[in-house]
Protein backbone atom coordinates (compact mmCIF):
# COMPACT_ATOMS: atom_id res chain seq x y z
CA UNK A 1 0.00 0.00 0.00
CA UNK A 2 2.85 2.57 0.56
CA UNK A 3 4.12 2.35 -2.89
CA UNK A 4 0.16 2.74 -4.24
CA UNK A 5 0.30 5.93 -1.82
CA UNK A 6 3.59 7.54 -3.41
CA UNK A 7 1.77 6.92 -6.71
CA UNK A 8 -1.49 8.58 -5.68
CA UNK A 9 -2.13 12.04 -6.48
CA UNK A 10 -5.13 12.40 -5.45
CA UNK A 11 -7.11 11.61 -2.05
CA UNK A 12 -6.59 7.65 -0.83
CA UNK A 13 -8.05 6.51 2.15
CA UNK A 14 -6.58 3.24 3.50
CA UNK A 15 -9.61 0.76 5.05
CA UNK A 16 -12.05 3.30 4.79
CA UNK A 17 -15.41 1.63 5.75
CA UNK A 18 -18.06 2.16 2.93
CA UNK A 19 -21.02 3.25 5.67
CA UNK A 20 -19.38 6.75 4.85
CA UNK A 21 -19.91 6.67 1.14
CA UNK A 22 -23.15 4.77 0.42
CA UNK A 23 -26.41 6.34 0.89
CA UNK A 24 -27.86 3.38 2.78
CA UNK A 25 -25.26 4.24 5.73
CA UNK A 26 -23.86 0.63 4.94
CA UNK A 27 -20.99 -0.86 4.34
CA UNK A 28 -17.30 -2.98 5.16
CA UNK A 29 -14.36 -1.23 4.64
CA UNK A 30 -12.54 -0.83 1.23
CA UNK A 31 -8.97 -1.57 1.68
CA UNK A 32 -8.52 1.56 -0.27
CA UNK A 33 -10.50 4.10 -1.31
CA UNK A 34 -9.14 6.51 -3.52
CA UNK A 35 -10.27 10.10 -5.14
CA UNK A 36 -7.68 10.62 -8.09
CA UNK A 37 -6.77 13.78 -8.78
CA UNK A 38 -7.37 14.14 -12.42
CA UNK A 39 -7.17 11.85 -15.80
CA UNK A 40 -3.18 11.07 -15.77
CA UNK A 41 -3.21 9.71 -11.84
CA UNK A 42 -6.28 7.66 -12.66
CA UNK A 43 -4.28 5.92 -15.36
CA UNK A 44 -1.22 5.34 -13.07
CA UNK A 45 -3.56 4.23 -10.76
CA UNK A 46 -5.36 1.69 -13.11
CA UNK A 47 -1.85 0.01 -14.53
CA UNK A 48 -0.55 -0.08 -10.88
CA UNK A 49 -3.77 -2.39 -10.28
CA UNK A 50 -3.55 -4.20 -13.38
CA UNK A 51 -0.23 -4.98 -12.90
CA UNK A 52 -0.09 -5.85 -9.62
CA UNK A 53 -3.55 -7.94 -10.03
CA UNK A 54 -5.31 -5.73 -7.44
CA UNK A 55 -9.14 -5.85 -8.19
CA UNK A 56 -10.96 -2.17 -9.00
CA UNK A 57 -14.39 -1.39 -8.39
CA UNK A 58 -15.43 2.26 -9.58
CA UNK A 59 -18.56 4.00 -8.05
CA UNK A 60 -19.97 7.28 -7.60
CA UNK A 61 -21.72 8.89 -4.65
CA UNK A 62 -22.60 5.54 -3.47
CA UNK A 63 -26.70 6.21 -4.03
CA UNK A 64 -27.39 3.32 -5.67
CA UNK A 65 -24.91 0.73 -4.36
CA UNK A 66 -25.39 -2.04 -1.18
CA UNK A 67 -21.60 -2.95 0.18
CA UNK A 68 -21.14 -6.39 2.14
CA UNK A 69 -20.50 -5.74 5.60
CA UNK A 70 -17.37 -7.79 5.37
CA UNK A 71 -16.37 -4.32 2.73
CA UNK A 72 -14.38 -4.54 -0.55
CA UNK A 73 -10.53 -6.25 -0.20
CA UNK A 74 -8.94 -4.13 -3.63
CA UNK A 75 -9.60 -0.17 -4.69
CA UNK A 76 -12.41 1.30 -4.73
CA UNK A 77 -12.42 4.12 -7.37
CA UNK A 78 -14.22 7.18 -7.43
CA UNK A 79 -14.48 10.49 -9.56
CA UNK A 80 -17.14 12.31 -6.96
CA UNK A 81 -14.75 14.62 -5.58
CA UNK A 82 -12.36 15.08 -8.36
CA UNK A 83 -13.66 15.03 -11.87
CA UNK A 84 -16.45 17.66 -11.76
CA UNK A 85 -16.20 20.08 -14.84
CA UNK A 86 -19.31 20.91 -16.22
CA UNK A 87 -19.02 22.93 -19.17
CA UNK A 88 -22.11 24.52 -21.53
CA UNK A 89 -21.82 25.83 -24.86
CA UNK A 90 -25.18 26.73 -26.62
CA UNK A 91 -27.13 23.71 -26.72
CA UNK A 92 -24.32 21.89 -25.88
CA UNK A 93 -22.89 20.00 -22.41
CA UNK A 94 -19.85 18.45 -21.19
CA UNK A 95 -19.75 17.24 -18.03
CA UNK A 96 -16.89 14.58 -16.13
CA UNK A 97 -18.24 11.73 -14.74
CA UNK A 98 -18.33 13.26 -11.16
CA UNK A 99 -20.41 15.65 -11.37
CA UNK A 100 -23.81 15.31 -9.68
CA UNK A 101 -26.72 14.47 -11.70
CA UNK A 102 -29.11 17.20 -9.84
CA UNK A 103 -26.31 19.85 -10.61
CA UNK A 104 -26.49 19.19 -14.53
CA UNK A 105 -30.14 19.61 -14.25
CA UNK A 106 -30.58 22.68 -12.47
CA UNK A 107 -27.99 24.40 -15.06
CA UNK A 108 -29.72 23.05 -18.33
CA UNK A 109 -32.82 24.12 -16.53
CA UNK A 110 -31.55 27.82 -15.79
CA UNK A 111 -30.20 27.91 -19.76
CA UNK A 112 -33.66 26.88 -20.78
CA UNK A 113 -32.56 23.52 -22.43
CA UNK A 114 -35.03 20.26 -22.35
CA UNK A 115 -34.90 16.51 -21.86
CA UNK A 116 -33.48 16.00 -18.11
CA UNK A 117 -36.27 18.03 -16.51
CA UNK A 118 -37.34 14.36 -15.01
CA UNK A 119 -34.76 13.63 -13.72
CA UNK A 120 -34.77 16.83 -11.23
CA UNK A 121 -33.89 14.61 -7.90
CA UNK A 122 -32.34 11.32 -8.67
CA UNK A 123 -29.27 11.15 -6.97
CA UNK A 124 -25.67 10.17 -7.91
CA UNK A 125 -22.88 11.02 -10.43
CA UNK A 126 -23.56 11.35 -14.20
CA UNK A 127 -21.24 8.60 -14.28
CA UNK A 128 -23.48 5.99 -12.45
CA UNK A 129 -26.06 7.55 -13.89
CA UNK A 130 -25.48 6.66 -17.21
CA UNK A 131 -23.82 2.72 -16.45
CA UNK A 132 -27.35 2.15 -14.96
CA UNK A 133 -29.37 4.42 -17.64
CA UNK A 134 -30.99 6.58 -14.84
CA UNK A 135 -34.48 7.44 -15.54
CA UNK A 136 -37.87 8.94 -14.11
CA UNK A 137 -41.35 9.87 -15.46
CA UNK A 138 -40.48 8.63 -18.95
CA UNK A 139 -36.91 9.93 -19.15
CA UNK A 140 -33.45 8.30 -19.84
CA UNK A 141 -30.32 10.16 -19.16
CA UNK A 142 -29.63 8.23 -22.76
CA UNK A 143 -32.22 9.90 -24.50
CA UNK A 144 -29.60 13.25 -25.59
CA UNK A 145 -26.40 11.71 -25.46
CA UNK A 146 -23.63 12.60 -27.62
CA UNK A 147 -20.52 10.60 -27.12
CA UNK A 148 -18.24 9.16 -23.61
CA UNK A 149 -14.61 8.65 -23.34
CA UNK A 150 -13.82 6.38 -20.81
CA UNK A 151 -10.50 4.87 -19.78
CA UNK A 152 -9.67 1.22 -19.78
CA UNK A 153 -8.02 -0.43 -17.32
CA UNK A 154 -4.69 0.11 -18.71
CA UNK A 155 -5.12 3.57 -18.90
CA UNK A 156 -5.57 3.89 -22.60
CA UNK A 157 -9.18 6.24 -23.33
CA UNK A 158 -11.26 6.07 -26.14
CA UNK A 159 -14.23 7.73 -27.54
CA UNK A 160 -17.68 5.89 -27.94
CA UNK A 161 -21.03 7.28 -29.17
CA UNK A 162 -24.60 6.09 -28.22
CA UNK A 163 -25.24 3.66 -31.39
CA UNK A 164 -22.31 1.87 -29.86
CA UNK A 165 -23.84 1.27 -26.24
CA UNK A 166 -27.16 -1.29 -25.67
CA UNK A 167 -29.37 1.02 -23.70
CA UNK A 168 -32.44 -0.05 -22.06
CA UNK A 169 -34.74 0.06 -19.18
CA UNK A 170 -32.05 1.00 -16.21
CA UNK A 171 -29.72 -1.02 -18.22
CA UNK A 172 -26.19 0.01 -20.37
CA UNK A 173 -23.03 -2.51 -22.05
CA UNK A 174 -21.10 -0.20 -21.07
CA UNK A 175 -18.33 -2.02 -19.07
CA UNK A 176 -18.10 -2.13 -15.35
CA UNK A 177 -14.50 -2.27 -15.55
CA UNK A 178 -13.70 0.73 -17.88
CA UNK A 179 -13.87 4.18 -16.11
CA UNK A 180 -16.44 6.53 -18.04
CA UNK A 181 -14.48 10.28 -17.94
CA UNK A 182 -16.92 12.54 -19.55
CA UNK A 183 -19.90 12.31 -21.29
CA UNK A 184 -21.48 15.12 -23.89
CA UNK A 185 -25.11 16.34 -24.67
CA UNK A 186 -26.95 17.80 -26.92
CA UNK A 187 -30.46 19.19 -25.36
CA UNK A 188 -32.79 21.17 -27.35
CA UNK A 189 -34.37 24.58 -25.97
CA UNK A 190 -37.92 25.44 -25.37
CA UNK A 191 -39.78 27.76 -23.06
CA UNK A 192 -39.12 28.31 -19.35
CA UNK A 193 -42.90 27.53 -18.54
CA UNK A 194 -43.07 24.12 -20.75
CA UNK A 195 -39.41 23.24 -18.39
CA UNK A 196 -40.99 24.16 -15.41
CA UNK A 197 -44.12 22.49 -15.83
CA UNK A 198 -42.32 19.18 -16.45
CA UNK A 199 -39.92 19.94 -13.41
CA UNK A 200 -42.37 20.59 -11.22
CA UNK A 201 -44.73 17.31 -11.87
CA UNK A 202 -41.40 15.10 -11.57
CA UNK A 203 -40.12 16.87 -8.65
CA UNK A 204 -44.10 16.19 -7.22
CA UNK A 205 -44.22 13.02 -8.20
CA UNK A 206 -40.93 11.77 -6.30
CA UNK A 207 -42.25 13.21 -3.16
CA UNK A 208 -45.66 11.80 -3.04
CA UNK A 209 -44.24 7.92 -3.82
CA UNK A 210 -40.64 7.87 -2.10
CA UNK A 211 -39.70 7.90 1.30
CA UNK A 212 -37.25 10.78 1.23
CA UNK A 213 -37.08 10.90 4.76
CA UNK A 214 -34.65 7.85 5.95
CA UNK A 215 -31.55 6.23 4.70
CA UNK A 216 -32.11 4.05 0.91
CA UNK A 217 -30.64 3.41 -2.22
CA UNK A 218 -33.82 4.06 -4.29
CA UNK A 219 -35.38 1.40 -6.01
CA UNK A 220 -34.06 -2.21 -5.06
CA UNK A 221 -35.36 -4.21 -8.13
CA UNK A 222 -36.09 -3.17 -11.71
CA UNK A 223 -40.30 -3.05 -12.96
CA UNK A 224 -40.80 -6.53 -14.05
CA UNK A 225 -42.67 -4.91 -16.99
CA UNK A 226 -43.99 -1.32 -18.04
CA UNK A 227 -47.25 -1.64 -16.62
CA UNK A 228 -46.11 -3.90 -13.63
CA UNK A 229 -44.35 -2.28 -11.13
CA UNK A 230 -41.78 -4.32 -8.56
CA UNK A 231 -43.51 -1.90 -5.34
CA UNK A 232 -47.04 -3.02 -6.44
CA UNK A 233 -45.97 -6.88 -6.45
CA UNK A 234 -43.98 -6.38 -2.89
CA UNK A 235 -47.09 -4.35 -2.38
CA UNK A 236 -49.64 -6.83 -2.86
CA UNK A 237 -47.33 -9.71 -1.61
CA UNK A 238 -47.92 -8.02 1.98
CA UNK A 239 -44.65 -7.48 2.80
CA UNK A 240 -44.81 -3.22 3.29
CA UNK A 241 -43.33 -2.72 6.64
CA UNK A 242 -41.78 -5.93 6.94
CA UNK A 243 -38.55 -5.57 8.87
CA UNK A 244 -34.99 -7.09 9.37
CA UNK A 245 -33.32 -5.67 12.24
CA UNK A 246 -33.24 -1.99 11.42
CA UNK A 247 -33.70 -2.35 8.09
CA UNK A 248 -37.52 -2.00 6.41
CA UNK A 249 -39.73 -2.56 3.61
CA UNK A 250 -40.66 0.79 3.37
CA UNK A 251 -44.42 1.23 4.32
CA UNK A 252 -44.42 4.64 1.77
CA UNK A 253 -43.06 2.78 -1.12
CA UNK A 254 -42.50 -0.95 -1.62
CA UNK A 255 -39.46 -0.92 -3.60
CA UNK A 256 -37.45 1.45 -0.89
CA UNK A 257 -35.75 -0.63 1.84
CA UNK A 258 -34.39 1.78 4.23
CA UNK A 259 -32.12 1.91 7.01
CA UNK A 260 -33.67 3.14 10.17
CA UNK A 261 -29.82 3.77 11.50
CA UNK A 262 -27.91 0.69 12.29
CA UNK A 263 -29.35 -1.93 9.31
CA UNK A 264 -26.49 -4.07 8.61
CA UNK A 265 -26.22 -5.42 4.65
CA UNK A 266 -26.98 -8.79 5.72
CA UNK A 267 -30.53 -7.31 7.07
CA UNK A 268 -30.87 -5.68 3.56
CA UNK A 269 -29.96 -8.75 2.10
CA UNK A 270 -32.51 -10.88 4.14
CA UNK A 271 -34.88 -8.51 2.64
CA UNK A 272 -34.49 -8.57 -1.27
CA UNK A 273 -34.30 -12.39 -1.10
CA UNK A 274 -37.75 -12.38 1.04
CA UNK A 275 -39.23 -10.07 -1.28
CA UNK A 276 -37.83 -11.99 -4.00
CA UNK A 277 -39.38 -15.52 -3.12
CA UNK A 278 -42.54 -14.62 -1.88
CA UNK A 279 -43.45 -12.31 -5.13
CA UNK A 280 -42.35 -15.50 -6.76
CA UNK A 281 -44.00 -17.65 -4.98
CA UNK A 282 -47.23 -15.63 -5.38
CA UNK A 283 -47.25 -14.43 -9.12
CA UNK A 284 -44.81 -16.31 -10.89
CA UNK A 285 -42.04 -13.19 -11.48
CA UNK A 286 -38.75 -13.33 -9.95
CA UNK A 287 -37.48 -9.64 -9.66
CA UNK A 288 -34.34 -8.36 -10.89
CA UNK A 289 -32.10 -6.31 -9.03
CA UNK A 290 -31.42 -2.72 -9.76
CA UNK A 291 -29.42 -1.95 -6.61
CA UNK A 292 -25.63 -2.20 -7.33
CA UNK A 293 -24.11 -4.50 -5.06
CA UNK A 294 -20.49 -5.18 -3.89
CA UNK A 295 -19.24 -8.24 -2.17
CA UNK A 296 -22.25 -10.19 -2.09
CA UNK A 297 -22.37 -14.12 -3.61
CA UNK A 298 -24.79 -15.46 -5.60
CA UNK A 299 -26.15 -17.28 -2.94
CA UNK A 300 -26.75 -14.14 -0.16
CA UNK A 301 -29.17 -13.28 -2.66
CA UNK A 302 -30.40 -15.51 -4.50
CA UNK A 303 -33.86 -17.03 -2.17
CA UNK A 304 -33.50 -20.67 -3.87
CA UNK A 305 -29.83 -20.85 -3.15
CA UNK A 306 -28.59 -24.13 -0.91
Amino acid sequence: MSELRQLVKGTLLENEPMAKHTSYGIGGPASAYIMPKDRDDLAKILKFAKKNQISVHFVGSGSNLLVNDHGIDGLVITPAKALRSLEFNGNYIEAESGVMLGKIVKESIKRNLTGLESLIGVPGTLGGALIMNAGAFGGEISNYLKSIDIMELTGKTYTIGPENIDFGYRHSSLKPDEFILLARFELPETSPEIIQEKRAKASQGRKKSQPLRFRSAGSVFKNPGDNLAAGYLIDQAGLKGTCVGDAEISRHHANFFVNHGSAKATDIAKLIRLARKTVYEKYGVMLELEVNTIGFSQSELDPYAA
